[in-house]
This record gives C-alpha cells, sequence and structure tokens, in this order.
C-alpha cells in the first residue's frame, strides 16, 4: 500500500535542466522560488559528494571547497593507504568544484524548494583532478574529438525492488505490490507485473520529468521484481550524468513507497544480476552522420571493426571498473544469463558484445558486461576507450558468433583481485583514462576487497563450521 509522501517541493514540476551561466541560474532559481542547492560531485563509486547551502551563499561564492580525499573514499566510507599515490596531507588539502550550470535541476522529491548542480574539481592551480570520474570521462572524449570523431551512447539500467532491510544478515526478499502479494515466479516483460508498481513508477516519471531526464521505456525483466529503464541516446557526459541523477530518483521515490531501489549487480540467489547495458556509436560532429556505416553502400565501415576489436581485446582490463565490487562477479558465471565472454555477434544475447538489428543510420554496439553498480561516468569512459584503442590501432575482431556463445566458457576475470592486476597490467588504458586516476581507483578497490576479506559469510559457517 502506497504510503502518505511528504510535501512536495514547492517548485514543482519542471521540464527544464541547465542552464548558461549563473547571471541564468540566478534568474531560474527566483522563478523556481528556490531556497536551498545541493553542490555535488560523483566520487569513485558514483556517490554524491558535496554540500547543501542556501540558495544566496552559492550565488556569492558558487565554487566550493572540498578536501582531495572525496575521490579516495571506500565504500565503506574508509580510506586506502596513502604513501605512494598521494600524501596525508595532499590528501586533505581543498580541491575547488565548480558548477556545470548545464546540469542544474529542480530536486523534486525535497520537501523545501530545492535545486541541484553537478561540479567539476580542480586543483588550486587550475589543473581538473584526475581522480574526478567525470574528468576521466572528459579526457577520453578529448581524444574522440582529436580524431573528428563524436560517440554517441544509451544505457539501459536494471535494477531491483526489494523489500525494505534493515539487518543486512538477512536476506533481501521482493516487495510487497498493490494487490498484496509478492512476486513470485519470472515475469518478463509482463505489463501486469510493473503494475503492481503504479504509484512508484508515476512518481519515478514525474520527478525524471521535473529533472529533464528522457526515459524512452520501462520494462520488468526477468528476475523477480527486477526492472529495465532506457535512456534515450545522446552525448557520453550527458548521459552519464542522467544515470547518475536517476539513480538519485528512483532510490528516493521508492523509498517514499517504503520499498528499497537496488543497483547490487547481484542482489538476490537465485535470481538473475542487473546490468548496465551500454549502447555505443560514432558519428561525424559535423553532420551527424554514423562513422559506422559507408553513406554510399549502407554496409559496416572498416571503424566499426576495429571498435569491436577493440572492445574484445581489452574487455578483460577493464572488467575492474565495469564490475567494480565483489559481489559483481556474482553475475559473471557460467549459467546466470549473463555474457561472460569477449565474443561479438549480430542480435546474439550471449556475446559480451551485441550488434543490434537497425538500419545503417543507426548501427551500433551493445556492451552487455557492464553491471548496473558500475559508476556510468567510468564504465562509458572505459568502454569507449577500449573501442578507441581498437580504432588508432585498426585492429580486427574475431568471426561474428551465430551460436551460444556462452559454451565457450567464461573468458572474463572471476574475481576483482583478478580485474585488477589486469587492469594495472594494460598500459594503453592507463594512458587513455590516465595514470593518477587509474592508481587511486586501485587503492581504493584493493581498500575494499581487503575489508572485505574480514567478513565471515553465512556459507562458511553451514559448509566449515563442523566439517573441516
Amino acid at each position: 500500500m502506497k504510503s502518505p509522501k511528504a510535501k512536495k517541493s514547492k517548485a514543482g514540476p519542471s521540464t527544464s535542466r541547465g542552464v548558461a551561466n549563473i547571471e541564468e541560474a540566478q534568474a531560474w532559481f527566483a522563478r523556481q522560488n528556490i531556497e536551498e542547492i545541493e553542490c555535488m560531485a560523483p566520487d569513485l563509486a558514483g556517490v554524491a559528494r558535496g554540500k547543501i547551502m542556501p540558495v544566496r551563499k552559492f550565488l556569492g561564492a558558487p565554487q566550493m571547497n572540498l578536501p582531495l580525499a572525496v575521490f579516495y573514499q571506500t565504500i565503506t566510507g574508509d580510506f586506502p593507504e596513502f604513501e605512494g599515490a598521494v600524501s596525508s596531507v595532499q590528501a586533505d588539502t581543498d580541491i575547488f568544484l565548480t558548477p556545470d550550470f548545464a546540469t542544474l535541476a529542480v530536486v523534486p522529491w525535497a520537501q523545501d524548494p530545492t535545486a541541484q548542480v553537478i561540479h567539476d574539481a580542480f586543483h588550486p592551480d587550475g589543473r581538473p583532478v584526475e581522480e574526478s570520474p567525470r574528468q576521466v570521462l572528459r579526457r577520453v572524449l578529448a581524444l574522440y574529438r582529436e580524431r573528428g570523431w563524436s560517440p554517441v551512447v544509451a544505457p539501459e539500467m536494471e535494477f531491483y525492488l526489494v523489500e525494505k532491510n534493515t539487518d543486512p544478515d538477512y536476506p533481501l526478499r521482493p516487495p510487497i505490490g498493490r494487490s498484496g502479494r509478492p512476486e513470485t515466479g519470472r515475469q518478463g516483460y509482463s505489463i501486469s507485473a510493473v503494475n503492481e508498481f503504479d504509484a512508484l513508477f508515476e512518481d519515478m516519471y514525474e520527478y525524471s520529468e521535473a529533472q529533464g531526464l528522457e526515459i524512452d521505456t520501462l520494462i520488468h525483466e526477468s528476475g523477480v521484481a527486477q526492472m529495465e529503464i532506457n535512456l534515450r541516446h545522446g552525448d557520453p557526459l550527458e548521459l552519464a550524468d542522467q544515470v547518475f541523477m536517476f539513480k538519485r530518483t528512483i532510490r528516493e521515490a521508492a523509498l517514499e513507497h517504503e520499498i528499497y531501489a537496488t543497483f547490487m549487480a547481484k542482489p538476490m540467489a537465485g535470481e538473475p544480476g542487473s546490468a548496465m547495458h551500454i549502447h555505443q556509436s560514432i558519428v561525424s560532429p559535423d553532420d551527424g552522420a554514423n562513422l559506422f556505416s559507408d553513406p554510399k553502400t549502407g554496409e559496416a565501415t572498416p571503424l566499426f571493426y576495429a571498435f569491436i576489436a577493440g572492445q574484445q581485446k581489452y574487455l578483460p582490463a577493464i572488467m575492474a571498473i565495469l564490475a567494480p565490487y565483489v559481489n559483481s562477479y556474482r553475475r559473471i558465471s557460467k549459467g546466470s544469463g549473463a555474457p561472460v565472454n569477449t565474443q561479438w555477434g549480430y542480435d546474439n544475447r550471449t556475446c559480451g558484445l551485441r550488434v543490434p538489428p537497425s538500419d545503417p543510420a543507426n548501427r551500433r554496439l551493445e556492451n552487455r558486461i557492464p553491471s548496473s553498480d558500475a559508476n556510468p561516468y567510468l564504465a562509458i569512459a572505459a568502454t569507449l576507450a577500449a573501442g578507441y584503442l581498437g580504432m588508432i590501432h585498426n585492429l580486427s575482431p574475431t568471426a561474428p558468433v551465430d551460436t551460444d556463445a556462452s559454451v565457450r566458457g567464461v573468458e572474463l576475470p572471476r574475481s576483482l583481485t583478478e580485474s585488477l592486476r589486469l587492469f594495472a597490467e594494460a598500459t594503453p588504458l592507463v594512458e587513455i583514462l590516465g595514470a593518477t586516476f587509474c592508481q587511486a581507483y586501485d587503492r581504493v578497490k584493493q581498500a575494499e576487497y581487503e575489508v572485505f576479506m574480514q567478513t565471515i559469510s553465512p556459507w562458511e559457517r553451514e559448509f566449515l563450521l563442523l566439517n573441516v
């Protein structure tokens, strides 16, 4: 049953997102009656870090300070050893975050009129902070621009709705829908199963429209209370921002209905994992023509095949980004339904890389490997970096697979530690993504793994306690 909702922001729904500068922002704040603003930057995990301040203070000094350490914080709130990366003193010194006014939007679930804006991070001397995920993606996109290429992406995000779980020792359970019963069985593509949570999704669409998030479709996936949202294709940075904002949105909408929305890669045993599929193409910045298709024949170009080959070659190395947590690798297992290989094929969902059916103007490659827990900025940057290396080195892909690619077995690393080793050894990728970022990312992930290893699981108590 739907719970009473908190009073909505007086700002009300607004389809506008983004202004050109602080002068336009001031007028926008006045029109929306905005009182507070959430100034945020996504960290390595995609968590929003920053400050909340009155609008008058923001307008007086829109640049805010945070310690560099926010980009070294683990998902558990701890920090890795800084020695060899940055000093403890340097990690605690200020960096400066500058608002990207193109991301300005209301916070539609706030009780008081509130806005939000995503920031970019800079050192005091004006250098971009290389550890910032937004900067990592900007760095990759700059390489594309130098070649006269404009990448276009369209993310698809899977997530679960689950009953509120306040004790992590207990497994997650599907929530109660409007029928008063939890979902049972596999309800893939079921309209009625989606309708069980109509009130929640009405709020989700309302909140998304207010923030200018362009949702294309909503479907029920194969897991119990597992959903998928597709966003419309567009500029990679803008789409990464939308994924970042949408994750906040669906979590907030779900909480208003006394349930959780989770992007864990494998939240429930016996159920499919959740992915973030990324559709990718490259167009000409001049006329928008798809560079993956020959303008005369409509056939695939050598650039397209080289892009595929680059992703095939570097998929194992970027798994540390596409599957960033120990839980992510529970999804990457044979028989799980998730692709576990570096193969490609035409409309073949058993391949890690799928070429969806389309006309020449919409030819694209779908990377089906990333899990939904991946940072969208880093996942998009990594997969585009892999394709970029394939194109500049004119790599050739393997033959497309038109049978069940899963019979080939698991071709990807099966653990976070193995992925991090491959990531560190991939020198071309490190050069593209930035050595400073790669080192910071490795430190954070190694620290998270060590904390995980301190936890004893129920499986260990079940089978080892009295048997070994």
